[in-house]
């Protein structure tokens, strides 16, 4: 196919709130890179940060910038030392950009590299109708998954990672967060056989979603007391399972209390500032196991996630809530802002 000079990107060009839609030079692959034409994409959490140009992006984003690492498409192009992939393609990304040199990398958790980069944080990002990144990290997708489906595996890796940080087939599973991650968390609980699946949110519009999606109950966190709630579902004993996706100091707090003794913990959110918690009452003495999850494994959290969509043990289409072509992408970050929304999807232009 013959690949044109120029493209529509949606770029993060100043300070302040927003981004525009511009018309940029479609970047070239280096030697070990791949040129992905791109079919469909999603906005991350971190996508809106930068958007909102939050603190975090502040000190972490480099401007002018492509925004966006989430997506799909078609491998149109590869550097001259790339074997394994052929134009063609039918591809994915893994966002973590490892070093491969560092100890992390050297014993196997390149995902936790102490030199990491991030797709579309700390490089130029996806949000584009074509997108290079090193081949290494190119995702072979299974073809019986639709394009905007595959583009949510990366999201998805981070809700398998939390939930399976152990077993859940028949354990009883508090999730607290229903943000996009939140809501793909359930739906992984549900299809890997979980039993009481608790979820907590204030926004009712997520609530109602995670009914849809497989939540035996689902607490309002403003207007009930959760503790209280749980421990009446379960008889008094607790969840075995906590998948906190959130980031609110209180809604950790609270769900560790309500984890039964022995129980399991695997923290996702992220926080603004320091959180005080009573170690000793809440992890220590009642002997909580406490997972920190960063993203998710490389390689393998992708073949599970590939697994559950090919095979339609997880159905996504109740979490894709919006969908908007690129030249929408302002309605599309105001309603993920609002919160009253699932997953969004942005298309590019000709998808």
């Amino acid at each position: 196919m013959s690949i044109p000079k120029t493209m529509q990107a949606i770029v993060k060009t100043r300070e302040g709130r927003g981004a525009e839609l511009r018309e940029v030079p479609v970047p070239e692959p280096g030697p070990g890179d791949v040129l992905v034409q791109v079919t469909a994409t999603s906005i991350c959490g971190s996508d809106l940060h930068i958007w909102q140009w939050n603190s975090w992006a502040q000190k972490r984003i480099h401007l002018p910038q492509i925004m966006g690492h989430e997506l799909a498409g078609r491998v149109v192009e590869v550097g001259r030392d790339v074997r394994h992939i052929q134009p063609g393609a039918f591809v994915s990304a893994e966002t973590h950009l490892a070093c491969g040199v560092c100890y992390q990398c050297r014993t196997g958790r390149p995902e936790i590299c102490k030199n990491l980069r991030i797709l579309g944080v700390d490089t130029t990002g996806v949000f584009a109708e074509y997108a290079v990144f090193p081949a290494t990290n190119a995702i072979l997708n299974d073809e019986r998954i639709p394009p905007e489906y595959a583009s949510l595996q990366e999201p998805l890796g981070n809700a398998i990672d939390t939930v399976l940080s152990e077993d859940v087939s028949g354990k009883s599973i508090l999730i607290t967060g229903l943000g996009p991650v939140g809501l793909l968390a359930v739906a992984v609980a549900k299809a890997c056989g979980a039993g009481l699946i608790i979820a907590s949110e204030p926004n009712p519009f997520r609530r109602e979603l995670a009914l849809w999606l497989g939540a035996t109950h689902v607490v309002d966190p403003r207007a009930e007391n959760l503790v209280e709630v749980v421990n009446r579902l379960t008889g008094g004993n607790g969840v075995e399972v906590l998948a906190e996706m959130s980031g609110n100091p209180k809604a950790l707090a609270d769900g560790l209390r309500c984890v039964t003794p022995g129980g399991r913990a695997s923290v996702l959110g992220l926080y603004d500032g320091e959180v005080m918690l009573d170690l000793n009452d809440l992890i220590v003495l009642r002997a909580v196991r406490l997972y920190g999850v960063t993203g998710r494994k490389m390689f393998s959290t992708w073949y599970k996630a590939q697994e559950l969509l090919a095979n339609r043990r997880l159905e996504l289409a109740p979490i894709v809530t919006h969908r908007f072509p690129f030249e929408r992408y302002q309605e599309a970050f105001e309603l993920m802002s609002d919160g009253n929304c699932g997953k969004i999807l942005l298309f590019p232009p000709g998808h």
